[in-house]
């Protein structure tokens, strides 16, 4: 060992000195981790200083910890809360890699829901480079093992332990100060988790994502009715009425919503090679029966899947941190659209591919008055069937047609596809599409996944004519969330043709596809700005279905007088003059970047108050239950206890309908398919 070595680790072989090592080395990998894995958004020197320092408060805390003891037991528990540290960073590195998003206390909480669907997902996000974040930790075991550094028995003195314990308390406050001074109201304002890790660090944004979830079962305990008060308020003052020219023209139809999974508005009229992605979608979108949306964006969050869910069939938004469906499904009264539907004598169904308890489903559809839930048991599945999240799209469809004709009408139907859904993973004999060329091996693959998605909604489209549904149906297509996340800002940049690509653009990449299509309707591409918030409204208007009382967020699309804000979930916005985006302002028609003036800084002003109004009010009715004080005119409460998924349950609940209620497709055929459905699937040759 060289005299250089030995005189260096010298200066470690006290507790002290020890100590303020792996406090270095921590702060060290956790500032590279900040700049390498995270799209922070750091600006200016404030902010670059306190990205440098913010792990140091907690650092100085929780190593801490370990000079109140003495002794090897000292230096066994600093490499074991550094571990435990670095096995947190690890796994937001891999999290927000894929969901641009940081792990909360409501995801860990909810992660048994989806555990078993993740395996495929992490295998192709970790990269090898991730686990040198662990490097530290075994220098310093290794330096340990060897006697480089060697055991200091002697006791660190408790006032100078309870010192450092101080210190770190007083350099938290210092910081938040620092913090708050540069981003007011930061723990209290902010909807966006990266400013809380850029200012605070990823341990304070732990703890407060804790204090978060703790914060939610107390605030249900505490709430009442006169919470509803500034809720109702606010809906009367920014409800807007309906458009008298689509009013029920629709009433009395079957609706059957397609999911889209993880579908971006980008992909119609996309070629790759001069092919079109998706031939089937681009001509129904273009079809004159149907309502299109051009800028329409999605709006979730962490609960991503479920946090559309919540807003198509509720027009409540998903929370800031983890599932509503998860954390609230069970226990929370709502009023969604399959019970309102379901108490003017429609039948509810939703259909899934996978486990009936992703996203807490099974429980969820009861609250919300789903009379049927066909998912993964009902099925037949083989190992080929499946790919990634569940069952492929085109036998997806094809089986679920089979359920779908024995339902009674007029019926409320959801399927949710699967099969484009990150990783983007299909086999060879079912990709006849050319992937994109971007050198991102995550976002190539997706242009064929959405192909394959395109193949089985042609074919299903072709079920619904043959079968008489097309014409007696509102059927509404929408894609969910992001399938390519802002993370792979290159192949992005390279998608859209654009040599980079900026946080305007970013936000352009948000928008999904609406079709609302029926049968003579009037239809065409409508420039309207909304999101998710607001199908609810249009799809009840258009069935003819009063909700002026309703407790919804959203409000009617196709209204001549709405307000046109959209709003994110991070208190980002975007209207028709502008793009408020990570802190900056954008022109929405050039995507230039706009230095306000005094008006427009009134009506952005104007425009932010909205945006938080709606999103901590619609918190409040989620967070404290606040529907089951509210009773809606000839709406009865759900009773939960009327439904079961099972499938034995299911198939005889089918049965009875045919006798029952005879106005489902075979029972008006007697007892036979109305249509042979045809499917070019490999796996069913």
């Amino acid at each position: 060992m060289s005299d250089f070595v030995k005189r260096t680790a010298a200066k470690f072989n006290t507790v002290f000195g020890f100590f303020m090592l792996v406090v270095v080395l921590f702060c060290i990998k956790t500032y590279i981790a900040y700049q390498t894995e995270f799209s922070l958004g750091v600006k200016g020197g404030v902010q670059q200083f306190l990205l440098a320092v913010n792990p140091i408060p907690a650092a100085l805390l929780l190593f801490g910890i370990a000079l109140y003891f003495r002794g090897r037991l000292v230096y066994w528990l600093m490499i074991l809360i550094d571990l435990i540290q670095t096995a947190w960073i690890f796994a937001n590195i891999i999290y927000y890699r894929e969901f641009s998003d940081f792990l909360s206390f409501g995801v860990i909480k909810g992660s048994g829901n989806v555990q078993n669907n993740l395996g495929k997902s992490i295998a192709q996000i970790i990269h090898p480079t991730d686990f040198l974040v662990f490097l530290d930790i075994i220098i310093l075991i290794v330096l340990l093992m060897t006697h480089v550094i060697r055991v200091d028995s002697r006791p660190f003195k408790r006032r100078y332990a309870l010192t450092m314990t101080v210190l770190a308390f007083s350099l938290m406050g210092a910081e938040y100060g620092m913090a708050n001074a540069n981003r007011s109201g930061l723990l209290t304002r902010t909807f966006d988790n990266n400013y809380l890790v850029k200012y605070l660090g990823l341990n304070e944004y732990a703890a407060f994502s804790v204090y978060q979830t703790q914060k939610q079962s107390s605030t249900r305990a505490h709430a009442n009715a006169g919470d509803l008060q500034s809720v109702e308020k606010y809906l009367k003052h920014n409800r807007v009425g309906d458009n008298p020219a689509y009013f029920g023209t629709e009433k009395g139809k079957n609706v059957i919503i397609i999911h889209l999974e993880s579908f971006q508005q980008f992909l119609i009229n996309y070629k790759v090679n001069g092919k079109e992605v998706t031939p089937n979608l681009n001509k129904f979108y273009k079809n004159q029966n149907t309502l299109s949306f051009d800028n329409f964006y999605n709006q979730v969050a962490q609960g991503k899947t479920s946090d559309a869910e919540m807003m198509l069939e509720n027009s409540l938004f998903g929370l800031p941190q983890g599932s509503a469906m998860t954390e609230y499904g069970t226990q929370n009264t709502f009023q969604a659209a399959p019970a309102m539907l379901g108490q003017k004598g429609y039948t509810s169904a939703a259909f899934h591919g996978d486990v009936p308890s992703f996203w807490n489903r099974d429980n969820t559809y009861k609250s919300w008055g789903y009379n049927y839930f066909f998912s993964s048991q009902y099925y037949k599945e083989k190992p080929n069937y499946t790919v990634g999240y569940g069952l492929k799209d085109k036998i997806f469809f094809r089986d679920s047609a089979k359920y779908l004709q024995q339902l009674p009408q007029p019926f409320y139907a959801k399927l949710i596809t699967l099969t484009n859904h990150y990783p983007y993973e299909l086999d060879k004999q079912n990709t006849d599409f050319p992937a994109t060329k971007t050198g991102d091996k995550t976002v190539d693959p997706y242009v064929q996944t959405a192909h394959y998605l395109d193949e089985a909604f042609g074919e299903f489209l072709t079920y619904m004519k043959q079968s008489g549904l097309y014409k007696n149906s509102v059927i509404v297509l929408y894609g969910d969330h992001y399938g390519i996340s802002n993370n792979h800002r290159p192949a992005i940049a390279q998608l859209l043709g654009k040599k980079k690509v900026t946080n305007y653009d970013l936000a352009q990449f948000q928008k999904v596809p609406l079709m609302i299509h029926a049968d003579g309707m009037k239809g065409g591409i409508n420039h309207t700005y909304g999101g998710e918030i607001d199908v609810l409204p249009t799809l009840m208007d258009l069935l003819g279905v009063k909700d002026n009382h309703t407790i919804q967020f959203g409000n009617d699309l196709l209204a001549k007088n709405r307000n046109q804000t959209v709003a994110f979930r991070n208190g980002d916005f975007v209207t028709p003059q502008f793009v408020k985006t990570g802190g900056t302002v954008y022109d929405t028609k050039t995507g230039a970047v706009i230095k306000p003036n005094a008006s427009q800084k009134k009506t952005l002003a104007r425009e932010q108050n909205h945006v938080t109004s709606e999103l901590s009010l619609s918190d409040r009715v989620i967070q404290g239950d606040l529907l089951r004080f509210y009773q809606l005119k000839d709406f009865k409460s759900v009773d939960k206890a009327k439904y079961n998924y099972k499938y034995s349950n299911g198939m005889q609940q089918l049965k009875d309908a045919q006798k029952s209620e005879p106005t489902s497709l075979m029972a008006k055929n007697h007892g036979k398919v109305t249509a042979n459905y045809k499917t070019d699937a490999p796996e069913l040759k």
